[in-house]
């Protein structure tokens, strides 16, 4: 017997049209060979409580229809605490988000027909995971994984400007006017940087933590990431002048910042991030506290549905 297909749906993606256009999604499931049991997130962090509650009854196929934080937050609910609910199962995305970051270094398509039929038919891709451990709201420690890239430093700030305005124009617009509005008032931090055995100090606008390439609506952060390779990829970009950062902004889409005289690339298991003062991180596009932060892999942590090669 086939193990249930689940989907946590999350109606208030893409400002609010998810929560409209979910039913069409459901019917084009079906005509796709799939039958999902529909279950819609309520308040932010419900995903992840509808995927655990999920995979405990048993189902072996998650659909997360939502953007980035949906994404992440079911990704999240694959596992209680230290320990994988159910190792066997599955994760595929239908995209309605305004960002859709995540699924760009799979090639898994915006449209949703075309990424149900991945979901039904794809190949198997077993991926790593992030882990971060930061400083919540509350003050309290506080750790949760991620799929795609989080960070510590400017873009925690322009991602904190970016949420506030609902994204309206998309999230390329968002996150390009958030990375300009931050750049006007942000300064640059004394970061102690520990990525492996290697210790660096020194100035930082941002330090970039990465499993898949993309992020804040389409930027090429770091071009190289492989989400299977076991290791996390690593941008330390030092202290650049505020508008050298606003000269090379368009770089980051095309993933040529790299080239950067104050853009330190590397690779590690375990990367400590520690400026002289806090500041916000971002994770998969959500800013859950602030530093010091620490990021690990979770290697081989989750099985993926990705287009058939």
């Amino acid at each position: 017997m086939t193990a249930p297909t689940v989907m946590v749906v999350n109606p208030a993606s893409a400002n609010g049209k998810t929560g409209r256009r979910w039913p069409g999604v459901v019917r084009d499931a079906k005509a796709a060979g799939l039958d999902p049991d529909v279950r819609l997130t309520e308040s932010p962090g419900h995903a992840t409580e509808l995927t655990r509650q999920a995979l405990r009854e048993g189902a072996g196929l998650i659909i997360a229809l939502g953007g980035d934080g949906t994404v992440s937050e079911v990704v999240n609910g694959f596992f209680d605490g230290e320990a994988a609910v159910s190792p066997a199962a599955e994760l595929a995305v239908v995209c309605r988000g305004s960002g859709c970051d995540f699924i760009r270094t799979f090639g898994i398509p915006k449209d949703s027909q075309r990424a149900l039929r991945i979901a039904a038919e794809g190949a198997v891709r077993t991926i790593d995971l992030g882990r971060v451990s930061f400083t919540g709201p509350d003050g309290k420690p506080a750790q949760r994984r991620f799929a795609n890239v989080a960070s510590a430093g400017m873009t925690g700030v322009a991602a904190e400007i970016a949420n506030r305005s609902g994204k309206p124009l998309g999230a390329t617009v968002a996150f390009a006017w958030a990375a300009v509005s931050a750049i006007v008032g942000y300064r640059n931090a004394r970061f102690t940087v520990q990525i492996d055995d290697r210790r660096l100090e020194r100035v930082c606008n941002n330090v970039i933590v990465a499993n898949c390439r993309y992020f804040a609506g389409g930027m090429k952060i770091l071009p190289a990431a492989e989400p299977d390779d076991g290791v996390l990829d690593v941008l330390v970009f030092g202290d650049i002048s505020k508008r050298d950062l606003a000269m090379n902004l368009h770089k980051l889409y095309r993933g040529t910042h790299v080239t950067h005289p104050k853009a330190e690339l590397d690779r590690g298991v375990r990367i400590d991030v520690t400026p002289d003062q806090p500041l916000p991180i971002e994770v998969d596009g959500e800013v859950p506290g602030t530093t010091p932060a620490s990021f690990g892999i979770e290697p081989a942590a989750l099985r993926l549905r990705v287009p058939a090669l």
